[in-house]
This record gives structure tokens, sequence and C-alpha cells, in this order.
């Protein structure tokens, strides 16, 4: 999006709860709703330096009070709309990541080509527990500022965490993402390409993928020309 201070992306996965009644309207409304909060930020003349834990945790308010009129209308409980939620915010020097519960974001320096993952998928003390953007009083969540112009990212739920992140060194396998990466890299049209996005989905729906995972998994790919 074009903003007061230059072109900004903003990108947003979100994954609902397994046990969710409406984890599918949940992830829907987490997505939407923060795209449109975000976009206002800027609209009203706020920078990426600016973003903080208080801008970051009335972004979160106002998604949590559409899922509740949402829960009020099917006369459900919040609860029964629980997401996830990854987001990255990047311009041409810097870039945010807002991160409540699993899932990761992954980004790579343009000046040094360094892959990082700046805030790590949170898991709870139990099998399949992790936060969520309805969890009560208020969500917990992380908010990382990456001093660096950032070229190439992946955003991705928890579907296909242990198959994309070192898990052991808490770290990106740089050649996986390059070669991730590089047909989008290649890419010379902006925006999203649908014969790329059918390869991705072709990639995501193979044997390969689906023998090390059966949960959802999505996935959104990102390169600086």
């Amino acid at each position: 999006m074009e903003t007061p201070s230059g072109p900004v992306l903003v990108a947003v996965v979100s994954d609902g709860a397994g046990s969710a009644r409406k984890a599918e309207a949940g992830a829907t409304i987490v997505c939407t709703d923060l795209h449109r909060r975000i976009a206002g930020y800027f609209r009203g003349g706020g920078t990426l330096a600016n973003i903080n834990a208080e801008c970051a945790a009335e972004w979160l308010d106002s998604v949590r009070d559409r899922i509740g009129v949402a829960a009020r209308a099917a006369s459900l409980r919040p609860r029964d709309y629980a997401a996830t939620l990854v987001c990255l915010i990047a311009g041409d020097e810097r870039a945010v990541v807002v991160h409540v519960g699993d899932g990761a974001a992954v980004v790579r320096d343009g000046a040094t080509g360094a892959w990082s993952v700046p805030s790590w998928p949170f898991h709870g003390e139990y099998v399949s527990t992790t936060r969520f953007v309805v969890d009560d009083p208020e969500p917990r969540f992380e908010i990382v500022h990456v001093e660096a112009s950032i070229d190439r990212f992946a955003l991705f739920t928890d579907g296909i965490e242990n198959l994309v992140l070192d898990q052991r060194k808490k770290s990106a396998p740089a050649p996986f993402f390059e070669r991730l990466l590089q047909p989008v890299a290649a890419w010379e049209g902006e925006g999203r390409s649908r014969k790329l996005s059918r390869h991705l989905r072709a990639y995501l729906d193979g044997a390969q993928v689906c023998e090390g995972t059966d949960d959802d998994k999505s996935l959104i790919l990102g390169a600086r020309g």
C-alpha cells in the first residue's frame, strides 16, 4: 500500500484452532480486520518506525471486537473463533513483525543476504497448544522491529513449521528458502502471480509436504526486485 512515508507491504496469515467451531471464520476476521486497521493507521500519517506495542494492542482489540460481534450474532463464544496471527509490515528500510501464537515470518536482509526468524513460534506446555488472539483477558503478542531492508520473506502457519524451520538451532535454513523464493524473485511482474500461486499450491499439496504434516498449510512468499 502507498503511505505518506513511501510504499509498505502488509502480509498476514492466521490459523484457526483445530478445536474451534468457527476456526475458518476466526482466521478470516483476523486477516481482514487487521489489514483494515493497519491501512487506517498509515492513512492517518502513521509510520513504520512509530509502530509500538500500544499500536499493536489497539489493532488486536479491534480484531477481538469484530470476533465478539460475530460470536454474539451466532450465539457462540469468542473462543469458538480462536485463531493465531503472523503479520509482516515491511517498508524500504525496515520492517515490523506482530505475532500471536505459532507459525512464523522468515525474512532476508537485502544487504547481507542473511535469513532470520524475528519472532519464534510459541508452543505451550502440552502438544498442539499455543496462544490465540481471543485469549482472556488479553492476548500475549510479540512485536519485533527489523532494522533492515527486507528483499525476501515467507509467512506461514504452524502446519509447515517442522518442514521449513531448524527447531534445534531455532533458525531458517538459508538454502531451502533461497530455492523456495527463487521463482518469485525471478518473476518480473508485480503483486500476485496466479501462475506462481498455482505452482505453490501444487507444492503444498504434494506427497513430500503432506507426508510431513496433516495440518492446515498457509504460506505467503514475497520478493523485492
